[in-house]
């Protein structure tokens, strides 16, 4: 099922959702505000058109794989798929829609390098891939300072090293410096796309990843 070939009620429901997401987040100072759920669901609308998947459960999921973020919310993972699973109902999606959708937020999340966060379903694997692509490239770069100037971060202190965390748990406490997160979590992401569209796309913002932290600890150093 492509977009085209949604039904009335469903683009009227994606329509009314839309709206819900972008007043609640427009405006949000961390990098996980309206424009980043927009461009996740832009992302994977055009990954679905090549790579396939039920296009309703990809835009319904997309749009709501923030809703609730875990890191907003003491760490929390089950208030995300619970706050979708509301908001659908009251939209009046179809109760199998719904736990599709729910599975999908729920299992959307990068929770640590040890820890394996494949998702269940083709439709989940495209909206992960188009979450994680936006955490990497120039976007991913600026998302990355924002989030950690939010949670008064240091951008770097060389005598604290990056940590590859093994569970979710020592992932929720980490509060290293932000250029950190590049080598804990952002420099990882692109042998973990699931679909050969993302891979693509992953491997030049990669690239660009690489290339500002060169610079980034050349200038750090003071040198030119």
């Amino acid at each position: 099922m492509t977009g085209d070939n949604l039904s009335e009620k469903q683009q009227f429901q994606i329509e009314s959702i839309k709206s819900l997401v972008k007043d609640k987040f427009l405006g949000e100072g961390s990098g996980h505000d309206w424009w980043h759920i927009h461009r996740v669901y832009s992302l994977a609308k055009s990954i679905a058109d090549i790579e396939g998947g039920d296009i309703f459960v990809i835009e319904l999921a997309a749009l709501l794989h923030d809703i609730a973020d875990h890191k907003f919310h003491d760490g929390d993972d089950k208030v995300g798929p619970r706050v979708a699973g509301e908001i659908l109902l009251e939209a009046g999606v179809d109760k199998l829609i719904v736990e599709k959708v729910k599975r999908i937020v729920e299992e959307v999340s990068y929770k640590g390098a040890g820890v394996d966060t494949t998702p269940s379903t083709l439709e989940g694997k495209i909206v992960q891939d188009a979450d994680r692509l936006d955490a990497i490239g120039a976007i991913g770069i600026a998302r990355t300072f924002a989030y950690g100037g939010a949670k008064s971060r240091a951008m770097h202190d060389p005598e604290v090293k990056p940590v590859l965390h093994s569970s979710f748990e020592e992932y929720k406490k980490n509060e290293g410096p932000t250029i950190n997160h590049f080598y804990e979590k952002l420099l990882l992401l692109k042998e973990l796309m699931h679909t050969s569209t993302a891979l693509r796309i992953a491997e030049e913002r990669h690239g660009f990843m690489l290339e500002f932290l060169e610079r980034f600890l050349r200038e750090w150093e003071g040198k030119q």
